[in-house]
């Protein structure tokens, strides 16, 4: 079963900007509570779409760098990375079908 995996402010280059397909990063921390409640929905949506986009998880707190390079100012915010830029900013924690249908052009 594939899930989101971690990444760093030392791997967030490497793994999300020169990723080849679309990338989406959960920008989260552990004291958010609505970040814990939409992580296992972004787990089932990393398995059942693996093929098409990858899902990635960036805590803010040990990471602030590159949450403060992409203005993060409130959490959980997703964004979906394409060639290396932005292509699909999500705010807030939703329910899978919200979820899916904010991600519908790149999981179709």
């Amino acid at each position: 079963m594939s899930s989101a995996r971690d990444v760093t402010d030392a791997t967030f280059e490497a793994e999300v900007l020169n990723s080849e397909k679309p990338i989406m990063v959960d920008f989260w921390a552990e004291w958010c509570g609505p970040c814990r409640a939409v992580s296992p929905i972004l787990d089932q949506i990393a398995s059942e779409h693996s093929d098409k986009l990858e899902i990635v998880k960036l805590n803010v707190d040990d990471n602030p760098q590159t949450a403060m390079k992409y203005q993060i100012t409130s959490i959980p915010a997703m964004k979906v990375f394409k060639g290396g830029e932005v292509v699909k900013t999500v705010i807030g924690a939703k329910p899978k079908p919200a979820l899916e249908a904010d991600l519908a052009e790149f999981i179709k």
